[in-house]
């Protein structure tokens, strides 16, 4: 499982405009330029965002582009989904049948249990962190996913006892 580039570069865009005051806007210049991307890039991205509902562009003068919602009302799972898609979805199954029309795992698969239990892992952390979460230092955002009580973390422990051999609680 990879984090794209889209996905980071987009989270970063958007972290940068959650910075701003209400009524300010950025342009894509000064978007590329405050975040070390390319131009093209930030179009890019930017055009992907406003297409999904999180960000508008704003014309004239003093134009650019600003949130859709503020920060705290922007999660970073609405923000993957509209960048990259889920890890898993209902469809993955379809799309990595082999050559067959229909896999041969299609009726009793451990994988695809996984799988889906890793996107629930992962829905339970992203749809609970805001952008607005993501503007705090790094050891804020460590005491925050701690106290969440994500799942991610103790399901992965237990993962690694049982591959280790050790009981699991």
């Amino acid at each position: 499982m990879k984090l794209s580039s889209q996905e980071e570069y987009g989270i970063r865009c958007l972290m940068h405009m959650a910075r701003l005051e209400p009524g300010q806007s950025l342009s894509i210049p000064e978007i590329s330029k405050a975040e070390g991307l390319s131009v093209p890039n930030v179009a890019k991205l930017m055009r992907l965002l406003r297409i999904g509902g999180l960000v508008i562009s704003v014309r004239g003068q003093a134009g650019g582009y600003t949130l859709a919602r503020p920060a705290a009302h922007i999660s970073v799972g609405s923000v993957m989904e509209v960048l990259g898609g889920r890890f898993f979805s209902e469809r993955f199954c379809e799309r990595h049948s082999g050559v067959e029309k229909v896999c041969t795992h299609s009726t009793d698969c451990g994988i695809r249990v996984l799988w889906h239990a890793i996107q629930g892992a992962l829905d339970g952390v992203l749809k609970n962190i805001t952008l607005r979460d993501l503007l705090c230092s790094e050891a804020e955002m460590a005491r925050l996913l701690e106290s969440a009580g994500s799942g991610l973390l103790p399901m992965l422990s237990r993962v690694e006892q049982r591959v280790n051999g050790q009981p699991t609680p």
